[in-house]
């Protein structure tokens, strides 16, 4: 509503602005006497009469009649009989004080007289342009409040869309990390207090850290890194995994929980102790660009008879966040299958 307002305001004095000065131009630069009759009717009555029509029109007329009731026919009837009055009262005025409205001085001195019908056809005119003027302005104001209106509610969508997405992925990783510390529980084994610590420490990650719109890059691999740590403690002789990181990625931005959902897909359809073929997790950064990888050899063992959200989840997260800014390219291969994203930051 502010923003329509300071529209109308900036829009309505421009307009305004304009006519005084070619007025007051006009004025200036005129060689002939004026009366100040003359200049009271002219630019008083007669300039009270132009803002009446424009502003009945622009905050009337335009507003109840075509905008909330749609009434069109009803607008161009009222619009015509404005038209009509205040051509009616000028006359009106005209023929009250012929000398000052029916005559004017020429060049050389000599008064001339102007016809009952140039004059209709003069003021006809005028209350015409201050009527369009005051539709195309009007028109004009509104059509910007309507996009940012839509603008406010697109962006309110998305981050609902994105709240609704991120909540999603919190119990999904809680879910199945907390099968995993469950599995190391039921066999009594002595990793299970670290693996409760090291969820802890991600869990942290994800509650507060992760809140920020972007994160430095950086920490978002320290938890990808955290989460594979915490997998590891799945196996009695550690996962196969390979962290490879090359490039820069101090001082990079990301958006939070980005990555997690590929490294988490490898370990949950995936063969995790295989050290002949092992997970491989591929980080390339630079200034501009990111390259993450994940590729892992496929078990149908572990195939998750629900199917999970994550992917799905972090595509649509991509979409919003990145639009035009990432590939996403997805190799499912009769043994492996490979996740790999290349990410504008």
């Amino acid at each position: 509503m502010k923003s329509s307002s300071k529209a109308s305001v900036i829009l309505n004095c421009a307009f305004w602005g304009v006519i005084v000065t070619i007025i007051a131009v006009a004025l200036f630069f005129s060689n002939k006497a004026h009366p100040l009759k003359e200049l009271v009717i002219d630019y008083v009555i007669f300039g009270a009469i132009n803002v009446a029509v424009f502003y009945i029109n622009y905050i009337v007329l335009i507003p109840e009649l075509l905008k909330k009731r749609k009434k069109y026919w009803l607008y161009i009837l009222c619009f015509i009989l404005l038209i009509v009055a205040s051509t009616g009262i000028k006359v009106l005025v005209g023929l009250l004080n012929p000398e000052h409205v029916f005559y004017y001085e020429s060049d050389n001195g000599l008064r001339n007289h102007i016809s009952m019908s140039n004059y209709v056809a003069t003021v006809v005119f005028l209350a015409g342009f201050f009527l369009v003027s005051s539709s195309i302005i009007r028109f004009a104001v509104d059509w910007f409040s309507d996009e940012r209106v839509q603008r406010n509610l697109e962006s309110e969508k998305k981050d609902m869309e994105l709240q609704f997405l991120k909540s999603q992925l919190n119990p999904h990783f809680l879910f199945n990390s907390l099968n995993n510390i469950y599995s190391l529980a039921y066999q009594k084994s002595d990793k299970t207090a670290d693996a409760i610590l090291k969820l802890s420490e991600i869990m942290r990650y994800m509650i507060y850290e992760s809140n920020d719109s972007w994160v430095s890059l950086d920490k978002e691999i320290q938890y990808v890194e955290s989460y594979v740590e915490l997998q590891k403690l799945r196996f009695k002789d550690g996962a196969a995994v390979e962290i490879t990181i090359n490039g820069v990625i101090d001082g990079q931005k990301i958006v939070p929980l980005i990555l997690i959902s590929f490294v988490e897909n490898a370990f949950k359809h995936g063969v995790a102790n295989d050290h002949s073929d092992p997970i491989k997790i591929n980080i390339i950064a630079n200034q501009k660009i990111l390259h993450f990888s994940v590729s892992n050899k496929k078990s149908a063992a572990n195939k998750d008879a629900i199917g999970g959200v994550g992917l799905n989840n972090v595509e649509r997260r991509l979409q919003l966040l990145y639009p035009e800014r990432y590939k996403l390219n997805i190799v499912n291969s009769s043994t492996h299958y490979t996740t790999e994203l290349m990410l504008d930051l």
